[in-house]
Parts: structure tokens; C-alpha cells; sequence
């Protein structure tokens, strides 16, 4: 008997320890090409998704460029094989990613194995990382060039101005980020269906990454 009452008892213990439980915040390096906007947009994030961390890098260079200095960051952290892990390493499930847009980009397609070769995870957009903001907004399938897409962006949100230093709004675009993950879900399955994939004019894949870090954040939440 006494066994038994020290099992029920050992048992409810360890079951207010997982109600209590919630994983440490999890950490995500960002590399951009972008030195404005994107760094703008992922600060957003960061605010709206509190329990995750997020490092950016902007205005890092052309993709490869952004490539290269994300997969020597994975390598120095530990991350790949053959790579020394430091005294401050990642944690096992912290995350490297780029933030490129593929537009006119030469060696676009090599950036990217690149990045798979060292673990680094890509959200990339065509042609541009505009179009990822212009799906917080509405649907957006019209093939084009970078600034047909910031054109777009602008009709859009009067504050953007893509011939300045203006960004939009992107505390408020965040609240609608679901939207623009399932606008981007779409798109890449459009791409799909007309044989363009995986690098079809107009597709994102950077909701890939904002769900990452809202699941993240939903992991990482104090118990109410």
C-alpha cells in the first residue's frame, strides 16, 4: 500500500511538472539581402511572437553572398559537420536562415544548395520580398519584375516608398501574417499546378519561416 500511495503521489508530481512545463525560447539568425525593409518586418515579428529570439543581419549583399556568410555562421556555431561548436553555441534546435529574393540575381539556384548544405533554411521570394508584404494585404498571382511588385506595394500602403527610406507599416502587417502564409501556401501550389516550380514568377516561401517562429513562440508561451 504504501507503494502505491508514494506511486500516485511521485505520478502527480511529475504531471504539475509537464502543466508547468514549457520549452526554452528558441533562436533564429537571420541573414538578408535587404537592409531596410526586412530587417523592419522581422523586428515586427519579434515583437508580436516575444518568446523567440530573433537576430537579424541586413543588407548582407546578393544572394550567394548571403549564402556564404549564413552556411560560415552554421559552421562556426557547430551546426554542420566538421564545424566547431563554441563555449556559446546554438542549442540543438536553433535555426540559421537566409532572406533573399531571387529577381535577376545570377547563381540564385547555387545560393540555395548552398544553404542546404549547411543547414541553413531559405526563405527566399520572386521576384522580390515585397510580394511576401503584398500577401498580408490580399491575393497577389500577376507574374512580374521587382518594381511591378513595388508598385503594387505602394498602391497598397501610402507610407511605402520604394524610391526612399520609407518602409510600410509592419507592426501592423504582422497581425495579419496567417493571412499571408496561407496567400504563400497557395501561390506555391499555383507554381506547382503550371509546372514552374520550385522557383515560379510570383512565389515566397517565407511564410516557412514566420510559421517557424509562431510555432516557436506558441511552444515557448508561460502557462496561463
Amino acid at each position: 500500500m504504501p507503494h502505491s500511495v508514494e506511486t500516485r503521489r511521485h505520478g502527480g508530481r511529475n504531471l504539475r511538472r509537464r502543466l508547468h512545463y514549457r520549452e526554452p525560447k528558441l533562436r533564429f539568425v537571420l541573414f538578408c539581402e535587404g537592409a531596410k525593409t526586412e530587417p523592419a518586418y522581422f523586428e515586427a515579428i519579434e515583437r508580436a511572437y516575444p518568446n523567440t529570439l530573433i537576430e537579424v543581419h541586413g543588407g548582407v549583399g546578393v544572394p550567394m553572398t548571403v549564402a556564404q556568410k549564413a552556411a560560415a555562421y552554421a559552421k562556426e556555431n557547430g551546426l554542420v559537420r566538421g564545424g566547431r561548436r563554441r563555449k556559446d553555441s546554438f542549442e540543438t534546435n536553433d535555426q540559421v536562415w537566409v532572406v533573399f529574393d531571387h529577381d535577376d540575381h545570377p547563381q540564385f539556384k547555387e545560393a540555395v544548395e548552398l544553404c542546404k548544405r549547411n543547414r541553413v533554411r531559405v526563405a527566399w521570394s520572386y521576384p522580390c520580398f515585397e510580394l511576401w508584404l503584398i500577401l498580408h494585404e490580399k491575393d497577389y498571382g500577376k507574374p512580374g519584375t521587382r518594381q511591378h511588385v513595388q508598385k503594387a506595394l505602394a498602391a497598397l500602403r501610402p507610407e511605402y516608398d520604394r524610391r526612399g527610406a520609407k518602409i510600410p507599416d509592419c507592426d501592423d502587417m504582422v497581425g495579419r501574417v496567417e493571412d499571408a502564409e496561407r496567400r504563400g501556401a497557395m501561390l506555391l501550389s499555383e507554381r506547382e499546378k503550371d509546372g514552374s516550380a520550385p522557383f515560379g514568377n510570383p512565389s515566397t516561401t517565407v511564410g516557412r519561416l514566420t510559421r517557424a517562429i509562431r510555432e516557436a513562440d506558441r511552444r515557448a508561451r508561460p502557462p496561463e
